[in-house]
């Protein structure tokens, strides 16, 4: 592959993790092939994936535009163009294609998306919630028995068949709590990039900022706790 002739006719602006190049010293200027020797440089660490993948931070994306991107970037990161070269090189190249990798993974995918927002944001995705939501508490611990007695009934019973049916309910039940529950995701989604669009640093700005983020927090932790939940269910009576 022509490094040369990829770094001359599109210049990139990823953060470096030096500023300078490792191999001749020369002074970066944030892009990822040295000016000067034309040797490939470790994408910083501390870079977040939206900077990495070259969009905002938002939580509706263009796909597509995540998916050029991501390809653009692969093509002058990947291992197999550096067999030949230094062994700094080919480490550079491994560091920076993980990283790519896992930021497009994180990225590509909603859910995925919002809780590395918030985590960037606030820390607010932390811990996984070990409760039920508290509409749901009497729920669950309904749902919980109802398990129970079928894992202890005979398979081949009347009795476990019933409760087959009575499961198979319940699952639907949750399985529509989680739509609602995304549906309601996709209009915060919708709110936070509003905000971001606008720009704004002014106390009202925060405050509706901190009710998007606490609010986005809660109704992840519950659907995160719901799908664990129809996940059981699915895998005991399959």
């Amino acid at each position: 592959m022509d490094h040369q002739h990829t770094h001359n006719s599109s210049p990139r602006d990823l953060q470096m993790a030096r500023s300078m190049c490792w191999h001749c010293q020369s002074e970066m200027s944030g892009e990822y092939f040295c000016d000067r020797c034309v040797k490939v440089q470790p994408v910083s660490k501390e870079l977040d994936y939206f900077t990495c993948l070259g969009i905002p931070r938002r939580l509706t994306i263009d796909q597509h535009q995540l998916e050029t991107k991501f390809y653009e970037l692969s093509r002058a990161f990947h291992p197999d163009f550096y067999q030949n070269k230094s062994v700094s090189e080919q480490t550079i190249s491994l560091a920076n294609s993980a990283m790519l990798n896992t930021a497009y993974r994180t990225l590509r995918d909603p859910i995925q998306r919002a809780e590395y927002l918030l985590d960037l944001e606030a820390g607010a995705v932390k811990d996984i919630r070990t409760s039920p939501p508290a509409d749901l508490f009497e729920e669950i611990l309904e749902l919980q028995d109802t398990l129970d007695e079928y894992r202890a009934a005979d398979r081949a019973s009347s009795t476990a068949a019933t409760l087959c049916v009575k499961l198979q309910a319940e699952r639907a039940t949750l399985e529509r709590r989680q739509q609602v529950m995304e549906a309601a995701l996709q209009e915060l989604f919708a709110q936070w990039d509003a905000l971001q669009d606008r720009g704004e640093a002014t106390s009202q700005t925060r405050s509706e900022r901190d009710r998007i983020l606490k609010h986005m927090r809660d109704i992840l932790s519950n659907r995160t706790y719901v799908k664990n939940i129809v996940n059981d269910l699915v895998a005991t009576i399959s």
